[in-house]
């Protein structure tokens, strides 16, 4: 395998123009004592919508590391791949995101959970796990059920994983399982049965993306009990260590939380825990640098404003097409979204308070930032008009992601 570093950053860049700002960010954290390597990532879905290839995003990731000067390690992930979509990232991409969620729940065969079962005998019972209060209790009926859900996906992402293998070398490249995109968060106990099962897979996993509590809506704030976030979270980390030493697991195997962005509440507590533990963790942060181009635009004020807000009023207009794909992770009140024709009016000010995610602003919208983070797909069809204002309106476009990445996300999460 192609060992990973302790703290990653998954950067997204829909259109392939921010990674030289992106990268500053990751160099900021270097200067401040903390060495967080990115992973740009951009999904299957994403670049049919954008018209693009994986090879456009190494292909930014090398000029920004070769422009300024980046020592450390980077990634390109084919994010949210399966068999059906992944050659297209083989010579593109060394950073794997297997995605099995769509395979939760669907059984695998009764021999093969029968000998699952068989097989960890050493899973049932009360567990005392290093790091949780309480010990885990695992009844073989529970196995069993666990087994009858999650198998047959763990299989699945071992099929994924030993394609990758076969053609571009088991030590090309760093494998994720992502679990998360499905209704019903993993437990502490189900994440160890799903471990056990990715070991008997014989995935070198670096990075887990579960499901947890809680709302991770995009490009928004963490909705639901934080405190019971922290101990799941702690719990999940603990769960880790006891798997990487049971099952000989890689030893830098770290949590990956998806759609990581902006979840400014739960940072601290993940920051404390990652620190309780010594443990890593990859952070999604993708689609919020799409929506630092629209504020970057609007601050430059003009044609850059005029084509921000022609994006919301088209997002407004096709609001249930641009939403009904991300249903699962918006929560969108179309009663608090202002008209096309108030926000025409909006001046440069108004129109980066709405978007811009400072919760102390009283000018700042969840909705409207939600709807604009699912509304990339107008400036993909804008083309090169969208494109070429990216580049006239650069110098504000940059400057806005670099801060939020740093400000908002990595100095949060890695160094207060």
């Amino acid at each position: 395998m192609l060992p990973i570093e302790k703290f990653s950053v998954g950067v997204g860049d829909r259109f392939a123009h921010q990674a030289r700002a992106q990268l500053r960010a990751c160099m900021l954290a270097g200067e401040n004592g903390v060495t967080v390597v990115p992973v740009w990532n951009k999904s299957n879905r994403e670049h049919n919508i954008v018209g693009s290839e994986p090879e456009s995003v190494r292909a930014a990731a090398d000029a920004a590391v070769a422009e300024l000067g980046w020592k450390h390690s980077y990634y390109v992930d084919a994010d949210h791949i399966n068999l059906g979509t992944v050659d297209r990232f083989l010579s593109a991409s060394d950073f794997y995101t297997l995605d099995v969620a769509d395979s939760i729940g669907k059984p695998a065969s009764p021999g093969d959970v029968d000998a699952f079962v068989a097989r960890h005998r050493e899973l049932s019972g009360t567990l005392q796990i290093a790091g949780i209060e309480q010990p885990l209790v695992i009844t073989p009926d529970f196995m069993r059920a666990i087994a009858c859900k999650y198998l047959f996906a763990v299989q699945e992402a071992g099929q994924i994983y030993r394609h990758v293998a076969g053609r571009k070398g088991a030590d090309r490249f760093v494998t994720e399982v992502s679990m998360d995109e499905t209704d019903v968060p993993q437990t502490p106990p189900e994440l160890l049965i799903i471990l056990a099962a990715i070991a008997d897979e014989q995935i070198p996993i670096q990075t887990i993306a579960p499901k947890f509590t809680g709302r991770f809506n995009k490009g928004v704030d963490y909705a639901g009990d934080v405190a019971k976030f922290e101990t799941e979270f702690s719990a999940d980390l603990a769960v880790i260590a006891c798997a990487v030493t049971r099952y000989d697991l890689p030893r830098n195997l770290k949590l990956s939380v998806h759609s990581g962005s902006d979840k400014f509440s739960i940072y601290g507590p993940m920051r404390r825990t990652l620190r309780k533990f010594d443990a890593g963790v990859h952070l999604k942060t993708a689609g919020t640098t799409w929506l630092e181009e629209l504020i970057g635009l609007a601050e430059a004020g003009g044609e850059g404003l005029d084509l921000a807000k022609y994006v919301y009023a088209k997002a407004y207009a096709d609001r249930e097409a641009l939403c009904a794909p991300y249903a699962s992770v918006i929560d969108i009140d179309a009663a608090r979204l202002p008209s096309p024709e108030t926000v025409r009016g909006w001046t440069a000010p108004q129109y980066t308070s709405a978007l811009r995610h400072d919760r102390t602003n009283p000018g700042f919208s969840p909705d409207v930032r939600q709807l604009l983070h699912v509304g990339y797909k107008v400036a993909a069809k804008l083309g090169d008009q969208y494109l070429d204002m990216l580049d006239r309106c650069e110098e504000s476009i940059s400057r806005n992601v670099t801060e939020n990445l740093f400000e908002r996300h990595i100095r949060p999460m890695f160094l207060d």
